[in-house]
């Protein structure tokens, strides 16, 4: 899968790191990217990388970030393989207190693979992610209400 962006010069590729996707508006999720995706990182603007594994960063892919100016933040959960084995909370946490910062936004999430390596620890984490992004737009929606007298009579509560 690729994306072809016409310039005046010629024709370039932007190819999506494996097991890409939109999490929510700003927040991505996928497997490690390699240095064939970096063009394609860059149409995205990315400000945060969180990292879930806890092998040391490919040097590599540290250049790139830098010359993106890109902050990687990495969280170092074991994958799991056994369904009741418990992922570190505090972990977790930490690293939902940054991803639910938008001055961290755009931001990509990811393992190695984007699926099997941490695959339990990246579904909690996108779970309670999804869960406190939706809390904060249902309490958004009522904050509208705040000083206002309504009186619940007139619109038949």
């Amino acid at each position: 899968m690729g994306l072809i962006v016409e310039s005046e010069d010629n024709d370039v590729v932007l190819v999506p790191p494996t097991n890409f996707s939109m999490v929510d508006e700003g927040v991505y999720r996928s497997a490690l990217p390699q240095p064939s995706n970096f063009g394609f990182l860059q149409t995205l603007n990315l400000r945060s990388i969180i990292y879930l594994c806890p092998e040391p960063y490919p040097e590599e892919n540290l250049e790139f970030l830098r010359s993106q100016n890109i902050q990687l933040l990495q969280f170092g959960i074991e994958g799991k393989t056994e369904p009741f084995v418990p992922i570190p909370k505090d972990t977790i946490m930490a690293a939902l207190r940054v991803l639910i910062d938008v001055r961290n936004h755009p931001v990509l999430i990811h393992c190695k693979s984007g699926k099997v390596y941490s695959k339990f620890s990246y579904c909690y984490f996108c779970c309670c992610y999804n869960s406190v992004i939706r809390l904060q737009k249902f309490c958004c929606h009522f904050s509208c209400f705040d000083g206002l007298n309504i009186s619940f009579e007139l619109i038949g509560a």
